[in-house]
């Protein structure tokens, strides 16, 4: 177990990097995206994306760094990770899955759509986006299930 300190310390940076990816992530789908929809002007999310890749990717390494590292708190045998047997175990287990999903929408998104994107692949991308958006709020509901428990 971790000490109480250093615990407290990896849930603020963590929470620290989920509100960078997902407050980014919903301002991208409700504030930026209908707007560049409108307009079909692909430049409008560039020009976002551009400023908030610098803040969201190292935002999303720290996520990933102390989640693992909180992960172990919760559940410190690796093992029962693949083959979970408590609740812990098995959030765990969603949130790696939610993690691994977006980390392949926005591939995706970054290497296929993004380098060729014009007005008509914009709504392509769009799903994407809201795609990649829905998950960053799933895995924080997720993460709200593992510190406490449960959600409801």
């Amino acid at each position: 177990m971790l000490r109480s300190a250093v615990y407290r310390l990896l849930v603020i940076l963590h929470l620290l990097g989920a509100t960078v990816c997902v407050g980014g992530h919903l301002v991208l789908s409700l504030v930026v995206l209908p707007r560049a929809l409108a307009a079909r002007d692909p430049s409008i999310v560039r020009e976002f994306e551009s400023g908030y890749e610098r803040t969201g990717l190292p935002a999303l390494l720290l996520q990933a760094l102390t989640g693992v590292w909180l992960a172990l708190h919760w559940v410190p045998d690796l093992a029962t990770w693949l083959a979970p047997a408590s609740l812990h175990g098995w959030l765990i287990v969603v949130k790696l899955g939610l993690l691994a999903a977006t980390l392949a929408l926005a591939a995706n998104a970054r290497f296929r759509l993004v380098p060729a994107l014009d007005a008509a692949g914009l709504p392509a991308l769009a799903y994407h986006i809201v795609g990649v958006t829905l998950l960053g709020v799933a895995m924080l509901i997720t993460g709200v299930a593992i510190r406490t428990g449960g959600v409801w």
